[in-house]
């Protein structure tokens, strides 16, 4: 008689979902892909090949609480009525990376979190890895399933981008370089408005490292500092700073003119003007990408090679096009105010600023004094503007709403003189208007190129 596979459910069946599906099968594992939205062409079509089921539009609950073990997307938050019901039957949770993690063999990683930078310090990290020639898959919350890279083309190194939602449901995860970048307040509705769950659920990244593995830390970053004084880490700590320039022995430094990496004795001095990549969020983003490249073994001129040549990435503070004098940067991605804050800071002014979305519980006041500074008109780009108007209607004297890419567009160059900077860094989530930030930050270039 044959053995009863265990039955593994996927809730969403989306890459990360799938990905974990693919994996699953090869494994031995029953599988069953559960999405409660539409599943998109492409996906559906890989499930049909490999013969898993799946359904869409709906949970069936009688077929869902039978599961073994339920990798849960990240997307999905916890209050919704089949989470409960799978917690209250005592089902493990897991996300893909843990079910990943549970199959990946020998393969080594380093895991890249915080609030801000993690796209762009993980493809750095990788991009530094691959020019070494070390055998390395970029994965993770980047866009790349890592089970399914697991499933069909297992790599010694695996650089991950890790978001607090897929730490959440992670229970022997552990990578061997991890780095948490920075901590500020983002998706507080997910973590009823707690600062604290949120910051706790970072530190999720190290909770399972050893004395042999690395934690790579911002020592600048109010909210670490804070975690650390009542945590114990097991892992050894290596701190990347710009503040503490007196006490620098080991890990990163950057002052006015150098970035200073030194691991084991093998000290590295790169010019801050030689950087691809411009703005003091880049400088503590190249240190971690730094630090982790040479605790790998990558040597001194491979990671000074990419520092001076890396291409920024789409959607991230991204240069469209200068028109009559007039400069447009394409920002996207900066969906919390502390990456909004980053963006003000590094661009010149005066700025002419489009922000809005789906709120997630922003305190304007964080960035109030660098928008009296910096930007002479607000461009509304959100269903609902009200707090943008009540933060700033009393330093910013021109607010308009917009309700398209093309209209927002059309107002901030409107508004516009020969050498401002029109910057498009909502601090908000897309999904009022848009498909993504991805999709928003796609239409707001297009109306750029049709002015």
């Amino acid at each position: 008689m044959e053995e009863k596979k265990p039955l593994l459910v996927v809730l969403g069946a989306a890459e990360s979902g799938v990905g974990a599906a693919i994996l699953a099968k090869q494994k031995g594992w029953e599988v069953f892909v559960s999405d409660f939205g539409k599943i998109k062409d492409y996906f559906k079509a890989t499930l049909t090949e490999l013969n898993i089921p799946f359904e869409e539009g709906a949970h069936t609950e009688e077929t869902i609480l039978k599961a073994d073990c339920v990798v849960k997307s990240p997307g999905i938050s916890d209050k919704v009525a089949i989470v409960k019901a799978i917690r209250k039957q005592g089902i493990e949770i897991c996300s893909e990376i843990e079910f990943g993690f549970r199959y990946k063999a020998a393969g080594k990683i380093i895991a890249i979190t915080g609030s801000n930078g993690k796209s762009t310090t993980t493809t750095l990290t990788y991009e530094i890895l691959e020019k070494a020639g070390y055998d390395v898959a970029l994965v993770g919350n980047i866009g790349y399933s890592f089970a399914k890279r697991i499933a069909e083309k297992p790599a010694a190194w695996y650089v991950m981008e890790i978001s607090s939602f897929q730490l959440d449901d992670t229970h022997l995860f552990k990578p061997d370089v991890a780095i948490i970048l920075n901590i500020t307040p983002d998706h507080l509705d997910r973590y009823d408005y707690n600062f604290s769950n949120y910051v706790a659920s970072k530190f999720r990244i190290a909770a399972n490292q050893q004395k042999e593995d690395f934690l790579l830390l911002n020592k600048d970053d109010k909210a670490i500092k804070e975690y650390l004084q009542n945590f114990n880490i097991e892992s050894k700590i290596i701190y990347f700073t710009m503040e503490d320039q007196t006490n620098f022995f080991e890990g990163g430094m950057a002052d006015s003119e150098q970035l200073h990496l030194n691991i084991n004795g093998d000290p590295m001095d790169t010019s801050i003007h030689d950087l691809a990549l411009k703005g003091k969020h880049n400088q503590y983003n190249c240190m971690a990408a730094g630090i982790s490249a040479k605790i790998v073994g990558v040597r001194n001129e491979k990671i000074r090679e990419v520092f001076t040549t890396f291409k920024s990435l789409e959607h991230r503070l991204e240069f469209v096009a200068k028109v009559r004098g007039v400069t447009f940067i394409n920002d996207s991605k900066a969906t919390n105010l502390n990456s909004v804050w980053y963006a003000l800071e590094c661009l010149p002014g005066p700025i002419i600023l489009i922000m809005g979305g789906l709120d997630k519980g922003n305190d304007y006041s964080e960035i109030r004094q660098l928008v009296q500074q910096k930007v002479k008109a607000i461009i509304c780009l959100g269903k609902d503007n009200r707090i943008i108007h009540e933060a700033f209607e009393r330093i910013i004297p021109t607010i308009i709403d917009t309700y398209t890419a093309s209209d927002a567009v059309l107002a901030a160059y409107a508004y516009a003189d020969r050498g401002d900077t029109v910057l498009l860094s909502p601090a908000c989530a897309s999904f009022d208007l848009f498909n993504n930030y991805e999709d928003r930050g796609e239409q707001f270039k297009v109306a750029v190129k049709n002015l």
